[in-house]
C-alpha cells in the first residue's frame, strides 16, 4: 500500500463521441477502437469512491460530455457528493433548456472552446458550421449565470488571431481566458509538423497577451498564456507529479494519471469496472510506476529541480525517447534535448503534408512515436 497523497482532482472523460474533428484533439488516435463506455451507475459509483479519498474537483469532458444523455444525472451526483464541478464544452449539444437542466442539476463552471475567432476559420479547423452555435451558447452560460472559462487552443493557423480572440472575450464577458498553445499529444503529435508555430509566432502571441492584461483587460477577468513545451528549456511538472493530485477516468474505464499515459507500453493500466478506486490509486502498479523520486534516472535522480518539475512527462520522455523513465527531453539538461530541437526546427519548415482531422475514419491509425 502506498502512502500517495489525495486525488484532489478527477477528470472524467465521459465519452470519446464528438460532433467536431479538431485534429489538435488530446483523445487517443486509435479512440474509435476502445471499449463500450462506463455507464450511469459505473460513473456515479466512480464520482462516489474518488469522493471519499478526497477528491474536490470534478471535470466532465470527452469527446464532448453533452453527447451523454446522462449528463445531468453525474452533475447532480457530483453536487450532492460535494464535488465542485466543471463542464468542458465545445458548446454543440446545448441550449437554454438544457443549461437550465446543469443548473438545477448544481453544475458550477462551464469551459467553452473556440477554435479561432472568426467564423470561417472556426468552421474549418472543427470541420462543421460550430462558430455561431458557440456564440449564442457563450451569452446563454453567462445569461444562466455559470463562472465561464473560453478556451482558445492556437497553433500555426489561428496564432495570429491572438488580439482578436482577446477582444471576443471581453465581448462574451467571460471570468477566465485560457489562450493554450498546442501542446503534442495524440491527434496534435500526429499533426505537430502542420500545427507547430514559428517560435517569433509564440513570442509575438505572449506580447499581444501581455499588452491586452496592461491595457485593456476587465478587471474581473484573468488570462492564461501556455507556451509549448518546445520552446522551453525546463519541463512542466506534469500533472504536479504521476499519480500525485490527478486522476482520469477515460469513457470505457481505464484509470490514468494524465490524458496520454495509455499510449505507454508495458504499463496494465487497471480499469474502474474490476478495481475499486482506492485499491487503483493506492495499490496499483500502474499508479505507483513513476510516483515520487525513486524511479529517476540521471540527470533527474540528482537534479536539484526534480521537486520541481518530478522529471517532466513521461508520455513525452516515451513519445521522444522510447523509454517513459527518461528525463523529459524539453529539459536542457537532458542528454536528449537535442530531439526536441530537431523537431522544433523540422516543423519550421515549408512541410507537403496535409492536416489529418479527428475522425473515426482517421483513428484506426496507431499511435505514433517519433
Amino acid at each position: 500500500m502506498s502512502t500517495a497523497p489525495t486525488p484532489l482532482w478527477l477528470l472524467a472523460e465521459l465519452t470519446y463521441k464528438c460532433p467536431l474533428q479538431c485534429p489538435y484533439c488530446s483523445n487517443p488516435v486509435d479512440y474509435a477502437t476502445h471499449g463500450k463506455e462506463l455507464d450511469t451507475e459505473d460513473w456515479i459509483r466512480v464520482l462516489t469512491e474518488a469522493r471519499k479519498l478526497g477528491a474536490a474537483q470534478l471535470g466532465l469532458s470527452g469527446g464532448e460530455p453533452l453527447a451523454r444523455t446522462d449528463l445531468e444525472d453525474i452533475i447532480r451526483e457530483g453536487r450532492k457528493l460535494g464535488y465542485y464541478t466543471n463542464l468542458i464544452t465545445s458548446g454543440i449539444g446545448m441550449d437554454e433548456d438544457r443549461l437550465d437542466n446543469f443548473k438545477v442539476a448544481g453544475l458550477d463552471h462551464i469551459q467553452v472552446s473556440f477554435q479561432a475567432s472568426s467564423e470561417e476559420l472556426n468552421n474549418w479547423i472543427a470541420g462543421t458550421d460550430s462558430f455561431q452555435h458557440k456564440l449564442d451558447m457563450a451569452k446563454a452560460v453567462k445569461a444562466a449565470g455559470f463562472q465561464m472559462v473560453l478556451c482558445f487552443v492556437t497553433h500555426r493557423e489561428n496564432i495570429e488571431q491572438i488580439d482578436q480572440m482577446l477582444d471576443l472575450s471581453v465581448q462574451l464577458n467571460a471570468d477566465y481566458v485560457e489562450l493554450a498553445t498546442t501542446q503534442y499529444y495524440g491527434w496534435a503529435f500526429l499533426n505537430r509538423d502542420v500545427l507547430m508555430p514559428t517560435r517569433e509566432q509564440v513570442i509575438e502571441a505572449e506580447r499581444q497577451t501581455n499588452v491586452f492584461r496592461d491595457e485593456r483587460m476587465p478587471s474581473h477577468m484573468k488570462t492564461f498564456y501556455v507556451v509549448p513545451d518546445y520552446f522551453e528549456k525546463r519541463p512542466k511538472p506534469c500533472m504536479s507529479g504521476w499519480g500525485s493530485l490527478f486522476l482520469v477516468v477515460t469513457p470505457d474505464g481505464k484509470a490514468l494519471p494524465c490524458h496520454a499515459a495509455r499510449q505507454l507500453p508495458g504499463i496494465n493500466f487497471p480499469n474502474v469496472r474490476e478495481h475499486s478506486i482506492s485499491d487503483i490509486w493506492h495499490g496499483s502498479e500502474a499508479m505507483n510506476k513513476f510516483r515520487g523520486f525513486e524511479w529517476m534516472t540521471e540527470p533527474c535522480r540528482s537534479c536539484s529541480e526534480k521537486e520541481k518539475d518530478f522529471g517532466g512527462c513521461r508520455c513525452q520522455a516515451y513519445m521522444f525517447t522510447g523509454d517513459p523513465a527518461n528525463t523529459d527531453p524539453v529539459c536542457d539538461k537532458s542528454p536528449h534535448h537535442d530531439l526536441i530541437d530537431q523537431a522544433a526546427k523540422v516543423s519550421q519548415k515549408p512541410t507537403e503534408k496535409t492536416i489529418v482531422f479527428r475522425n473515426p475514419k482517421n483513428s484506426r491509425r496507431e499511435s505514433i512515436t517519433t
